[in-house]
């Protein structure tokens, strides 16, 4: 009996050694369900994520009202001072082209009229002087070229050479042309001098503020979009305003270089046409002359 009571126990306790270990993973199954509501608490990363966009330059209010203050205005204001001279510069040249453009179409369009007119109206005279009274006390390129002949005729009488005194007003003429033709070129040279540096001006522009952008992009030590593109933006205005003042004034240029041609055309007409009232008119002294002598 005593063999047999010291056997069981024996069991006894190796039965409870096995059962030990797995009461407390039995325990512990309840504490299992407490994890199913961690998801549902995800307060803890939320603090990283909301000082990440902060630093990153992505926080919706402080982006778009940055993107939204990009306007031409406000990159000029915030455009560094080499830049804002390149612009203002820019922009007076644009004015002048515009001016010059209206100056010159309503000087060319008066200039051109006035002188058909005046063609018009000596179209039928026989003489320098039949000329003047038709175009009266007018002041014109015609009426000049008129008053050139006649005072040439007056210094030239007395002399035979009817080729010398043709001559003598054609020089006369010549020189009326020229300075006719300087006269309407006036503010030619401006639109010239524009249209050739308004690009490379406002390129500088652009270079020294695309300088100044990479300059700070090295101090604030970010690649950051939001970072950068005001002063490229501001850097590349310069450029947009220098082909607005170059690509106008080029047009106006060659626009007003053809207009001007077809007027002084128009002064070569008048030239020759006063030429030939000369040419009448000492004819028809040379043939009065002649009767004279013959009723002599």
């Amino acid at each position: 009996m005593n063999k047999l009571s010291f056997r069981s126990i024996g069991v006894a306790l190796i039965a409870l050694s096995l059962s030990a270990p797995l009461a407390p993973s039995v325990a512990q199954q309840p504490a299992s369900p407490p994890a199913a509501t961690a998801p549902s608490q995800p307060a803890a990363p939320a603090p990283a994520a909301s000082q990440a966009l902060p630093e990153a330059g992505h926080q919706p209010g402080s982006v778009t009202p940055g993107l939204s203050e990009l306007s031409p205005w406000t990159m000029f204001l915030n455009a560094d001072i080499i830049v804002k001279i390149v612009m203002i510069g820019l922009a007076i040249s644009s004015v002048i082209t515009w001016t010059i453009f209206i100056a010159k179409k309503v000087e060319l369009g008066r200039a051109r009229f006035r002188l058909r007119r005046s063609l018009k109206q000596i179209g039928e005279s026989r003489s320098l002087a039949e000329a003047q009274m038709a175009l009266g006390d007018k002041h014109s390129v015609l009426s000049m070229l008129l008053a050139a002949a006649l005072r040439e005729a007056k210094l030239s009488a007395g002399l035979s050479s009817d080729e010398g005194i043709k001559e003598r007003a054609a020089s006369s003429f010549s020189e009326y042309v020229r300075a006719e033709g300087r006269h309407m070129r006036r503010g030619m040279g401006f639109l010239a001098t524009i249209g050739a540096t308004a690009p490379f001006i406002g390129l500088f522009g652009t270079v020294w503020g695309i300088m100044n952008s990479f300059i700070g992009i090295s101090k604030s030590q970010t690649t950051n979009l939001a970072v950068v593109a005001p002063g490229i933006a501001e850097a590349l205005l310069a450029t947009a305003i220098g082909l607005v003042a170059a690509i106008p004034a080029v047009i106006i240029y060659n626009h007003f270089s053809r207009e001007i041609k077809v007027y002084l055309e128009l002064v070569a007409r008048a030239s020759g046409a006063a030429g030939r009232l000369l040419s009448r008119d000492l004819d028809r002294s040379h043939g009065s002359a002649h009767r004279a002598r013959a009723a002599e």
